[in-house]
């Protein structure tokens, strides 16, 4: 689900952060509500930048879209997916 990228050959540059540390600090972030620059590198969860790009790549990649499609389609299956009925319904065009 997530795009991979290749290492660059020449001049490599710094090893990427995991995908699994990036995920656990993007949702760090997101539960705790601290600001991105605030993320504790002590955690583990790379530089709060770094958490961010990786949000902003995977946004435009459409992981985020996918992965609520996916766990939509899991509940669905499995009967456990209780929506509430709408509260408004457009209406309907009789000719």
């Amino acid at each position: 689900m997530l795009p991979k990228r290749e290492r660059r050959f020449r001049q490599p540059g710094r090893k990427r952060l995991a995908d699994r540390q990036a995920l656990r600090g993007i949702l760090f972030v997101l539960h705790t509500g601290i600001a991105w620059e605030h993320l504790p590198q002590e955690l583990g969860y790379g530089s709060g930048m770094t958490c961010w790009r990786r949000l902003a790549e995977w946004q435009a990649a459409g992981v985020w879209q996918r992965l609520h499609e996916l766990l939509l389609d899991r509940l669905r299956a499995a009967d456990t997916l209780d929506l509430p009925a709408p509260w408004w319904t457009p209406p309907t065009s009789e000719p």
